[in-house]
């Protein structure tokens, strides 16, 4: 299986990626880890694995559309049979989504539909949830819209602080989505509207 990750920050998503596909030895290739900004640690990440590493930056292209659509034929080129968004800090267009029809996906740091967004830990814990999580999903035009693949639980103690509550989502995550992976080199999805089937999710158990 052919994976394209994107990413914008310090990596720590692709690392875990990177750690447990790098050798090659479970049927995942990572063709190459793309991001928005030159600087972003997540490419230093790549370079130390020898993996091969992009950068499509907004600011070179007149709008939003121009760029969504470089980063689309960035993307194609390589022949991914998934791309993965992994912290990616941009809302990919319908161009792009449209290139890669339920191909991409997305990590969320909330329990979908509850507190879409870039803030979904802050929002959850300004909303007074006792009880919040992580989300993978298919990307589609919407923010955070996409049908879900798995989710998992992590609570809120009243001690919690954003930063706290984070730190527990990532761990989780960065389990999940190796778990993932891993299922799919082997065995496609079914999407059938808003359901997603042929992935037998990890008990929700909360940590």
């Amino acid at each position: 299986m052919r994976i394209v990750l994107l990413a914008s920050g310090s990596g720590t998503l692709t690392q875990a990626v990177i750690d447990a596909f790098a050798d090659g030895k479970r049927d995942i290739d990572i063709l190459a880890v793309g991001s928005d900004s030159p600087t972003a640690g997540v490419l230093e990440r790549a370079r130390a694995h020898n993996i091969s590493t992009f950068v499509v930056r907004p600011k070179d292209f007149a709008d939003r559309e121009a760029w969504d659509s470089a980063l689309r034929d960035t993307v194609a080129e390589l022949a991914p049979d998934w791309v993965v968004s992994a912290g990616f800090m941009r809302i990919l267009g319908e161009s792009f989504v449209a290139a890669f029809p339920s191909r991409i996906i997305n990590t969320h740091p909330a329990l979908l539909p509850s507190f879409p967004g870039a803030h979904g830990v802050r929002d959850a814990l300004a909303h007074g949830v006792k009880l919040t999580g992580g989300t993978i999903h298919l990307v589609d035009t919407g923010v955070d819209t996409g049908p879900i693949i798995t989710q998992y639980a992590v609570p809120i103690g009243d001690d919690d602080t954003e930063e706290t509550v984070h730190e527990r989502i990532k761990a989780r995550e960065r389990e999940e989505l190796v778990r993932l992976l891993a299922h799919l080199a082997h065995t496609d999805l079914v999407v059938d509207g808003r359901h997603v089937r042929g992935y037998a999710a990890s008990a929700m158990t909360a940590i």
